[in-house]
């Protein structure tokens, strides 16, 4: 048989096993898709923040539902080529319990009945990386490593996708977020994956755990389904960091820091100046704070962007997050188109 013969048998093989599903006999994967999953991906630990992170791209709908997996104080893991998704919370439960990354990975793929079809990417809580790129995976495939990441690939239209991402991310700056991006924006302009484009997703956890776990995920995006994934989470992530500034600028009004508070609703407004949310919210804290006659172009603004804020004014007096004064409350009403107040 030849070399290539020996490939799609063995790729043949492995497709049948898949699609009967898991479960179905003593050694068959338990992987969620017979087709490949994912495409390019990098797993990463910040040196500086020591925040983790994980970002895919995949002609694949909703890859981020399967291929990344991050824990604060833990690591983060991306499994793809033929999925096996319990290399995620599996991978993070061993570098849990005190286990490093190589070790991890090479406890999971020793117990994997078909490694060869599998691309997997640890890192731990020490930013140590471990990569395992299975013989079967489609071309091109393999995986890069450097210090505190690693980038890996499968099913691309040429083999320099892994040396992009990792040229991209070792010479980006800011956040790890944007790092990742730029690794990810960076294997597109190489070609990536030879079907095309369709989903992907980023996420990134705190460096450690919490006592309010809830906060321990500080981004996680999807873009499920889109003709241009990656410029799409490109945006997304630059919209979560308005609303972050938004946020910050809430916890400024509730320390008394009204400076700072509308210095980050003013640069947030400055990042997608279409946003009726962000210039809403500003108009009611000027109000809150006697500052009504700057808060009025607001309010104005606002209410051309979407009437219907103007019918919230009065139900935020009911509830106390505007002031009970009728005149008040007619000056700000008056900036609007009247005939939202008929609804």
């Amino acid at each position: 048989m030849t070399a290539i013969g020996g490939r799609v048998a063995l790729l043949a093989s492995v497709l049948g096993l898949l699609l009967l599903g898991p479960g179905v006999g003593a050694g068959t994967p338990a992987a969620n898709s017979p087709r490949p999953v994912s495409t390019y991906s990098i797993v990463a630990r910040d040196p500086a923040t020591g925040e983790f992170g994980v970002a895919v791209q995949s002609h694949w709908f909703s890859v981020g539902s399967v291929v990344t997996w991050a824990e604060a104080g833990v690591g983060a893991v991306a499994t793809q080529s033929f999925v096996e998704v319990s290399y995620g919370p599996r991978g993070l439960r061993l570098m849990g319990d005190g286990k490093t990354a190589t070790e991890a990975l090479r406890e999971l793929v020793a117990k994997d009945p078909h490694p060869e079809v599998r691309q997997v990417a640890f890192v731990d809580a020490a930013g140590r990386v471990a990569a395992h790129t299975g013989e079967g995976c489609i071309p091109g495939a393999g995986h890069r490593k450097g210090t505190g990441y690693s980038v890996q690939a499968n099913l691309m239209l040429t083999n320099e996708v892994p040396e992009a991402m990792a040229r991209a991310f070792e010479n980006a700056s800011g956040p790890l977020a944007e790092r990742l991006l730029a690794a990810l924006e960076a294997a597109q302009k190489v070609g990536g994956d030879i079907r095309g484009k369709q989903s992907a997703a980023l996420l990134v956890v705190r460096a450690e755990a919490t006592d309010r776990p809830w906060t321990d995920r500080l981004i996680d995006l999807r873009v499920e389904d889109h003709e241009h994934p990656v410029a799409e989470l490109a945006r997304l992530l630059r919209l979560h960091q308005a609303y972050e500034k938004m946020n910050r600028g809430d916890e400024a009004v509730a320390e008394g820091k009204l400076n700072l508070a509308l210095a980050e609703y003013s640069a947030a407004e400055e990042m997608f100046p279409d946003n009726d949310e962000f210039v809403f919210w500003h108009a009611v804290t000027l109000v809150t704070n006697d500052r009504v006659s700057e808060s009025l172009p607001l309010f104005a603004r606002a209410f051309r962007m979407n009437p219907n804020w103007m019918i919230l004014v009065p139900r935020l007096v009911e509830v106390g997050q505007l002031p009970d004064d009728p005149e008040l409350v007619g000056r700000i009403l008056a900036v609007g188109p009247q005939a939202s107040l008929s609804k």
